[in-house]
């Protein structure tokens, strides 16, 4: 890897670091910490005397600054060490698009106070405009660190029904981490101690929207799950070459093991620390899809697409 690919790869994980800390912020119901101010703290520059729910919210938002600026830095370094018409300048300069309106998104959810133990339907809809922007972001990101390493570039013609086999994964683990996103939101809102009692809820015609949709996820993940894993050995079988093979094994495994730990999770109450866990896996499963779909689509395993500096 050249120090741009390093650079990049090293943002790719501190945004899945910040993903989590925001993951513990709503779990624990700290997104109220700061008041529905943005861009200041209950008021404040920097909170004087803070609880430990401004602490967490306000830690959150230090981490995502942070974020946008390396991001910032990331097209900055891009554009100095590439080429006009270069894949990795495009891809960059999405990155910082899909972080401006991950942090807009982030502002409308605090200033309209679809924070804390807010239980209105409109919170699920802004939830799920945070969660398909987060995943777009984080596919840009981790586009932008493979092809600075892997120089590959995308070739969609003469790829026949790959490309919707394809299409219909990407959105359906979109729609797959929508409902995991609103289903996590019920179960920080409505706590329950046990599968049966989760199910009576779930199934109560008087239970609260969220709780309804509850229902939901697992069904949509099992189908979801199958068909990733039908268009991880598609790709495999369409397109011969180490990365393509590497990734199907990767996606197949991670979606494996991301089933088994929605079921833990089920049967344990979604405690926070198995729903970051969840969350992380979810994020990796889209990041490795995205991989796979690039290097199958590849126009030459072999090109490199090198900095100019």
């Amino acid at each position: 890897m050249n120090r741009f690919s390093k650079y990049a790869w090293l943002v790719v994980g501190y945004n899945l670091l910040v993903i989590m800390w925001g993951a513990y912020v709503r779990a624990s119901g700290s997104g109220a910490g700061c008041g529905s101010h943005w861009p200041l703290c209950n008021g404040e520059v920097v909170p004087r005397t803070p609880t430990m729910a401004t602490i967490v919210e306000f830690s959150h938002r230090l981490t995502s600054g942070l974020a946008l600026l390396l991001v910032v830095g990331l097209v900055v370094y891009a554009w100095r060490s590439y080429e006009k018409r270069n894949p990795v300048r495009f891809l960059a300069a999405l990155s910082i698009f899909f972080m401006l309106t991950e942090a807009l998104v982030g502002a409308g959810l605090v200033l309209f106070e679809y924070v804390a133990l807010n239980k209105s339907v409109a919170r699920a809809w802004w939830m799920g405009a945070h969660l398909l922007n987060t995943f777009i972001l984080l596919g840009c990101l981790t586009l932008t660190a493979w092809v600075a390493t892997s120089g590959q570039r995308l070739k969609l013609a003469g790829q026949g029904r790959l490309r919707i086999l394809c299409l219909l994964a990407i959105i359906a683990t979109l729609v797959v981490g929508v409902s995991g996103a609103i289903s996590a939101l019920g179960a920080t809102l409505f706590p329950v101690t046990s599968v049966a009692e989760g199910l009576r809820q779930d199934l109560s015609p008087t239970a609260h929207v969220l709780v309804r949709l509850r229902i939901y996820h697992p069904i949509i993940a099992s189908v979801v799950s199958m068909l990733l894993v039908i268009t991880a050995v598609a790709v495999r079988t369409w397109r011969k070459g180490r990365w393509p093979r590497s990734f199907s094994r990767w996606l197949i495994a991670l979606v494996n093991f991301q089933f088994a730990i929605g079921l833990v999770n089920l049967l344990l109450h979604a405690p926070i620390p198995l729903q970051i866990i969840h969350l992380l896996f979810s994020d990796l499963i889209w990041m490795v899809l995205i991989l796979l779909i690039w290097s199958g689509f590849s126009s030459d395993y072999g090109e490199e697409l090198q900095p100019v500096s």
